[in-house]
């Protein structure tokens, strides 16, 4: 009995170990650049460690810190003017004047988000390195580097905990009196310096009042720090205390130096006073001082292995809800550079594409948490004052493509952030329709930032209108406050939250629809993001009237606001108005060459491989198309992705793995994912080719953008599940190199969540939750039989079955 039992122990330690290197990020080296180094984070915080032995480098972010104040919602009185010109020449067919009185209609570029500071531990080490390794373990959310200088192994831990609010650093010799360091600190903005005690080094300073898009050359001072209002800028705060050591302390502003000790822990905590998007961050801002003050004197009275204990409880009760496993998920004892090597040359590795579809899991827990900010285009990672594209929030794909996974994946809580901050764009969105084009209620274009920017960008006349008057996105937006409650299938939050805003998105939508002269509900003016297109008569142009990619984002916003005024018994007559007007919208149409029209009439593109391919939304994001209901535009969304290629940016490649899922091919997606996890070095910024991973598996557009790593994760989780044909598709685009699986913690449309199980791409087993109750349709790609004394019945449609539920309920089905 006693070898029994410790022969299931030792299993179960080699089971733990063997998940533990599955879900572990490894490497031999220190990293190169910032896109080697490993990200943390607590949602607020941000560090990326680089792993160095003898100058360690953590770069340091905290989620608030944005140049800037509160917008100016009317900066350019003059536009609502030149509207109703822009209109007259796009239905003359004139596109070249509509482009250029479309520029008429711009108005100021956003703010940009900002890094804090750089920690430096400068170890004093006295002979060569030997047994390097450095890991970042997304099963517990902690950091390690290990070295050893003869006999002597150095070890540091690093951990950003959300319970504590601040950051752990926790360094370790095996020999004693062997640990001997410099912390120190640098900034990219002027900073102030003060010593509190013998161990305590405080950083003060504020970002900057504007830092122009890293793409405006024009201007003789892009960064500007000073504010004659008092207004503008993020104070902060951050400070270093030596919470414990067995060695010798002594601080000035130089840094604080540790000698003679065999372990120290370091406390970062951080404070920034950013109140809001519309309170001036330095008159009305927070008192940063006593923020990062709190959280200090807070961690200094708990044990640093009880922080590490709750940060990781608090870790796992997100990460943990799903487990995924592809072939078995076999073990693979490289380095991750190596291994992304290895898969880029064809080498089959499943647990590597599983650990990559948790590391977006990963990712999002550490940069988006309820009461937060939303994930910006690199989360909240960023080492540039000016960084790719203001690092700020691109509304027309890739802040929603942050966001796709989040429901799915079983982290609900997370799309909090987003969903809060729509409501404050919809804020100044309401000013920017007004000011901009008389109309009502409320939308985004194609920048926004943390002070909840609406307005058409461009700096008043100096952008390209191919982006920058690009007016759909609050209706875009929207989507995410709908999918929210299809998921949860909270009716107060449908109510007093997403159905005002919905709402009022769609009522903006009513005022920017005009009649053509067919009598269709058009856009005018309109364009496709980011594509060019040729006319008949061989003339280029951006700006044209009701794009597909507007047509299918305003069908999805009155589809998706008539059923939530249905669900809640509210609002008939403007129901019916929106049934009545999403009637005549102008519709898909499918061109010459089989493909999909992304343009009011079947033109040619400049760029035919074109990265974006906006007129897909109707298959994705969207439910408009569907192989199950619309199998002719079905074909045609598939002739246009082979027009378009395979090749693009790494966000790119992310949407089409989508796309390929959504259209059931499991091979062409799968082909992708391969792709998309080609190992990449390349830096700089490539718009076309290029995309890939690089080796710390952040998404490279390049460069680094993080919606291709979640819109990677989305990509595979329709692969396995899908929800959004008013039925749970089980495997539906499960490709031949998956012959075998489980996944499970899946979150479905309806309140259902799903564990499933397959083997030769059948479902031996399927459990399902019911969270709410209701009837739970199914399709499965064989027979299964409901366990118990409740059957299946065959479905009305769709060659699907259902059943009922009741709230709570769990349903187990097993293949026949």
């Amino acid at each position: 009995m006693k070898k029994t039992f410790l022969a299931i122990l030792l299993l179960s330690q080699t089971l733990c170990s063997f998940a533990q290197k599955n879900l572990t990020l490894w490497y031999k080296q220190p990293a190169r650049n910032w896109n080697e180094a490993l990200p943390i984070g607590n949602g607020r915080i941000g560090a990326m460690i680089f792993g160095r032995p003898t100058n360690e480098l953590i770069q340091l972010n905290e989620q608030t810190l944005w140049s800037g104040k509160p917008v100016n919602t009317n900066p350019n009185p003059e536009a609502p003017k030149y509207l109703k010109e822009v209109r007259e020449a796009l239905f003359k067919e004139d596109y070249k004047k509509a482009e250029q009185l479309t520029h008429k209609l711009q108005g100021l570029y956003s703010e940009a988000y900002q890094p804090l500071g750089d920690l430096r531990l400068e170890q004093n080490l006295k002979g060569e390195v030997s047994n390097y390794y450095r890991d970042l373990n997304i099963a517990n959310a902690t950091a390690s580097t290990r070295f050893k200088v003869g006999d002597t192994e150095f070890t540091r831990e690093f951990f950003v905990s959300a319970p504590a609010q601040v950051m752990i650093i926790r360094l370790k010799a095996s020999t004693k009196g062997a640990l001997n360091f410099k912390a120190s600190t640098a900034a990219q903005h002027p900073i102030q310096k003060a010593v509190f005690g013998t161990n305590q080094l405080v950083v003060r300073g504020k970002t900057p009042v504007h830092a122009d898009p890293s793409y405006v050359g024009y201007n003789a001072q892009p960064v500007i720090y000073k504010d004659s209002t008092g207004c503008g800028g993020v104070r902060f705060d951050w400070r270093i205390k030596v919470k414990s050591t067995d060695g010798k302390v002594s601080t000035d502003t130089s840094g604080i130096s540790i000698s003679d000790a065999s372990e120290a822990v370091l406390i970062i905590s951080v404070g920034s006073s950013f109140n809001g998007f519309d309170k001036c961050p330095d008159s009305e801002g927070k008192d940063e001082k006593a923020i990062a003050e709190k959280y200090l004197q807070a961690a200094l009275n708990q044990n640093v292995d009880v922080m590490k204990k709750n940060h990781i409880a608090d870790y796992q009760r997100y990460f943990n809800r799903v487990s995924f496993t592809l072939n078995g998920n076999p073990t693979v004892d490289l380095p991750t550079d190596e291994r992304l090597l290895q898969y880029a040359g064809g080498a089959k590795d499943p647990s590597l594409e599983s650990l990559y579809f948790q590391f977006g899991r990963y990712l999002l827990i550490s940069c988006s948490r309820p009461d937060g900010i939303p994930a910006n285009l690199q989360g909240i990672w960023n080492n540039s004052v000016r960084p790719p594209w203001s690092s700020n929030f691109t509304t027309n794909i890739n802040t929603q493509m942050n966001y796709w996974l989040v429901e799915m994946s079983n982290l609900s809580e997370l799309h909090t952030p987003l969903l809060k901050w729509i409501g404050y764009m919809a804020k100044t969105g309401k000013e920017t329709t007004k000011n901009f084009y008389n109309a009502r209620g409320w939308t985004v274009h194609h920048n926004s930032d943390i002070w909840g920017l609406s307005n058409p960008v461009g700096d008043k006349g100096k952008g390209s209108p191919v982006w920058a008057n690009w007016a759909m996105g609050g209706a875009w937006l929207s989507q995410h406050l709908w999918e929210h409650y299809a998921f949860t299938g909270d009716k107060n939050y449908l109510k007093n939250k997403a159905y005002p805003l919905m709402k009022e998105a769609a009522i903006f939508c009513e005022d920017w629809l005009v009649e053509d002269k067919d009598g269709y509900l058009v856009t005018a003016p309109s364009t496709s993001p980011e594509n060019v297109f040729i006319t008949d008569k061989g003339e280029k142009g951006s700006v044209s009237v009701a794009t597909t990619m507007d047509m299918a984002i305003i069908w999805d916003l009155f589809t998706n606001t008539i059923e939530a005024s249905e669900k809640l018994g509210v609002d008939e007559a403007f129901r019916k108005e929106l049934i009545a007007k999403r009637a005549k919208l102008y519709p898909l149409h499918i061109g010459k060459k089989g493909n999909l029209q992304e343009w009011y009439k079947d033109w040619e593109d400049v760029e035919p491989q074109h990265r974006h391919v906006s007129h897909l939304f109707a298959l994705h994001p969207s439910r408009q198309i569907s192989p199950l209901r619309t199998p002719e535009f079905s074909n045609a969304a598939k002739k246009t992705l082979e027009i378009r290629g395979d090749d693009g940016t790494g966000w790119s490649k992310s949407w089409k793995i989508n796309f390929w899922a959504r259209l059931h091919d499991g091979n062409h997606a799968y082909k992708l994912v391969r792709e998309l996890l080609k190992l990449t070095g390349m830096e700089g910024t490539n718009y076309t080719k290029g995309g890939g991973t690089y080796p710390n598996l952040f998404c490279a557009h390049p460069p680094f953008q993080i919606d291709g790593n979640f819109g990677g994760t989305s990509g595979i989780s329709e692969m396995i599940l899908q929800s959004h044909d008013g039925l749970i598709n089980i495997l539906p685009a499960i490709p031949d190199d998956w012959q075998d699986g489980e996944i499970k913690g899946m979150k479905a449309r309806g309140g259902f969540e799903i564990d499933i199980t397959w083997k030769n791409k059948q479902v031996t087993q399927l459990v399902i939750r019911s969270s709410i109750g209701g009837n739970c349709i199914i399709k499965t790609p064989n027979t299964l039989k409901l366990v118990g004394d409740q059957s299946l019945k065959k479905a009305k449609s769709f060659d699907a079955y259902d059943f009922q539920t009741v709230k709570g309920g769990v349903y187990v089905l097993k293949s026949l």
